[in-house]
């Protein structure tokens, strides 16, 4: 497998928009890159996690300062260490340790016998199942990484599937791999199994904008508008700034005769995306509108 991937393949490995990466990026959530090695997109992924926990962007930005300051005095590479949530806290993993990241202070920073006489063998066994549970996760994004590395190489799409599968298997949570999963079967037509997913995915994370957005494009593209509109909106209420989802949107809404409430969401879609191909096409969709004059012709939406 490479150990390189470029923005877009991060992008749809992490299941967020290119805005929402610049956001991060000017934040010092993420550096900054054309190219991103696999320990680099782990970390990446480590920020997505967390803010799917709902945990404050705050708390987050100055969490990954505190282990940036730590991890710079102690010499040990920003990639090496992985964030995650334990209930509303932030904690820090670094090879076999565990840290509280403002702090610095390591947790259960003793040897094998403090540790026999201070836990329970059921606290152990617990500690053991978590260490499981972390290595089944680590495992997982690595299966899902294989995954998105055969569907860029094109052709192999059996492999790509069998990928997705592995991972989850090894963590059912990864709500990412539902949806890229989702969106395979979306191409191949086969609604049902492309359906199972995309609700897999928001059943395991119902703030996962991409995931309502796909079930939303599904369901346009059988004519289930009503299913479709809600959707878009949910994800739209997820993620105000999706731009993707405004532009279908006004695609359903103009198809619906609600032109009032397509010309917003033209008109927010081009704020958000004013260079893109796609911003052609909803400037002239907006001045059909604006001219009163019927489309008599679809026009393409976005899928992502």
């Amino acid at each position: 497998m490479k150990q390189e991937f470029k923005r877009d393949e991060a992008l749809r490995y992490l299941g967020i928009s290119e805005r929402t990466l610049r956001s991060w990026e000017r934040q010092g959530l993420v550096e900054p890159a054309g190219l991103y090695t696999f320990p680099q997109i782990v970390a990446m992924r480590a920020v997505v996690r967390l803010r799917e926990a709902r945990l404050p962007l705050r708390r987050i930005e100055a969490a990954l300062n505190a282990v940036r300051r730590k991890l710079l005095s102690t010499g040990t590479p920003l990639t090496e260490f992985r964030l995650y949530s334990e209930g509303n806290r932030i904690r820090v993993q670094v090879g076999g340790q565990h840290m509280e990241p403002e702090s610095g202070q390591l947790l259960l920073d003793f040897n094998q016998s403090e540790i026999e006489r201070m836990v329970s063998i059921p606290a152990r066994r617990a500690q053991e199942d978590r260490d499981r549970k972390l290595r089944d996760q680590q495992e997982a994004e690595k299966w899902f990484l294989r995954g998105v590395d055969l569907e860029a190489g094109g052709m192999r799409t059996e492999q790509a599937v069998e990928a997705y599968q592995k991972a989850l298997e090894l963590d059912p949570q990864l709500a990412a791999a539902n949806v890229n999963l989702g969106t395979i079967y979306f191409t191949a037509q086969d609604w049902k199994k492309a359906e199972h997913h995309y609700r897999r995915a928001i059943e395991v994370n119902p703030d996962y904008p991409l995931a309502h957005f796909n079930l939303a494009n599904l369901h346009d593209e059988r004519g289930e508008q009503e299913q479709a509109l809600a959707h878009y909106l949910v994800a739209l209420k997820l993620d105000p700034n999706y731009a993707d989802a405004h532009y279908n949107l006004a695609l359903l809404y103009q198809a619906t005769g609600s032109s009032l409430k397509a010309v917003r969401h033209w008109r927010t879609y081009l704020k958000l995306d004013p260079g893109s191909s796609w911003a052609t096409i909803a400037r002239r969709e907006l001045a059909k509108l604006s001219s009163a004059v019927l489309v008599s012709s679809p026009t393409p939406r976005l899928q992502r």
